[in-house]
C-alpha cells in the first residue's frame, strides 16, 4: 500500500498546530537538510513526536531539537519528513517499524543516531553543534512568528 509521505521545511512544519487526519499513520520521521540526515526517529504518531524533539530542543532534553535552535534561523529551511512504516517501500522488511527505522539509520548515517548507526555522518561545519550555545534565545511563540513571516513573504513571491 502506498502511504503518504510528507516533507516540508521546519519554518511551515511550526504553523501547523494539529496534526492532521491523513497523517495519523505516519510512524518515522527524519530530521535533515539538502545535503545530511540529522536524526531517524519512530514513534505511533511521528507529528507529535516531532514536536516533542523541538520542544525538548529548549531544555536540552533533545540533542536533535538543540540543534534546530542553535542553528536557527539557518534550520528554518531544514527538512521534516514523515514516513509510514507501512508503506510498500519497507515490504522488503515485512512493514515492521523496527526494521523500518534500523534500515533508514543505515542507509542515511545519520549525525545523532547513535543506535544502529557505526558511522554517523559528522555535523557540516556550515552548521553549529547541538552543545553550542543560543545565538538567540527566542521564546517558541517568537520562532513560530518569525517563520510565518518569512513563509508568507515566500508565497507571496509566488503569486
Amino acid at each position: 500500500m502506498k502511504s503518504p509521505h510528507i516533507a516540508l521545511p521546519l519554518k511551515r512544519f511550526l504553523l501547523i498546530e494539529e496534526c492532521l487526519e491523513a497523517w495519523q499513520g505516519l510512524d518515522l520521521y527524519i530530521f535533515r537538510d539538502e545535503e545530511v540526515v540529522f536524526y531517524v526517529g519512530q514513534s505511533q504518531l511521528a507529528f507529535a513526536r516531532v514536536w516533542e524533539h523541538l520542544l525538548g530542543g529548549f531544555k536540552g532534553h533533545s540533542i536533535t531539537g538543540r540543534f534546530m535552535w542553535v542553528n536557527w534561523p539557518k534550520s528554518m529551511s531544514f527538512t521534516i519528513e514523515l514516513l509510514s512504516s507501512q508503506d510498500e517501500s519497507f515490504n522488503h522488511l515485512h512493514n515492521d517499524l523496527d526494521a523500518a527505522e534500523q534500515w533508514l539509520i543505515r542507509q542515511y548515517a545519520p549525525c545523532f543516531n547513535v543506535t544502529h548507526n557505526s558511522v554517523a555522518t559528522a555535523v557540516p561545519p556550515t552548521y553549529l553543534p547541538p552543545n553550542a550555545k543560543f545565538r538567540r534565545r527566542a521564546s517558541l511563540r517568537k520562532l513560530i512568528f518569525e517563520a510565518e513571516r518569512v513563509v508568507k513573504a515566500e508565497d507571496n513571491l509566488l503569486w
